[in-house]
């Protein structure tokens, strides 16, 4: 006699992306990175608060789950995000990839600056954005470097970031 048994198993969907900002450095803003405020006499200029950090996880985020990009979702025409706070964005980030099934893995970040020095505010960002996204602090790398005072960069005009970010979506099959 032959016995016929139904198999369930788990399908896991892994999706990566990456994201990139840059935003100008200019006297007389707050300078904002990773969602924490960092004592500099320039800030990033930008339409929000021009948190460079957060701007490169969300696109990495949005672009893993095929969601397009910061920008389309959160225009900088519009006056509603005028200086908005970024972490508002990213807790906007993570409601619509898990309303869609993703859970966060992981997010690896670089944040390229010469001055100022943040590796000191590593782990508050880390704590900071881990609180925002629902997931342990382990879970969000961030490193720093120099441009070696090449470039916008190195001249001291700007700040860059990017961010990969690794997703992943259950679903069950039978």
């Amino acid at each position: 006699m032959l016995a016929c048994i139904t198999l369930q198993y788990s399908i896991m969907q892994f999706r990566i992306g990456q994201g990139y900002d840059t935003h100008q450095l200019v006297e007389g803003r707050d300078f904002w990175l990773g969602g924490i405020k960092i004592p500099h006499y320039k800030g990033a200029s930008g339409h929000s608060d021009a948190d460079v950090l957060i701007h490169a996880i969300c696109d990495a985020i949005l672009g893993a789950a095929n969601l397009r990009d910061i920008g389309y979702h959160f225009p900088n025409k519009d006056a509603q995000y005028k200086d908005i706070d970024s972490k508002i964005l990213l807790s906007r980030v993570m409601d619509m990839v898990r309303k869609r099934g993703y859970e966060l893995v992981n997010v690896d970040a670089t944040v390229c600056l010469e001055k100022p020095k943040i590796s000191s505010h590593i782990e508050a960002m880390q704590n900071c954005l881990a609180a925002v996204m629902q997931v342990g602090p382990d879970a969000i790398s961030i490193k720093a470097t120099t441009n070696e005072k090449m470039g916008f960069v190195g001249r001291e005009e700007g700040v860059f970031a990017q961010a990969v970010a690794l997703l992943y979506k259950k679903d069950n099959a039978q």
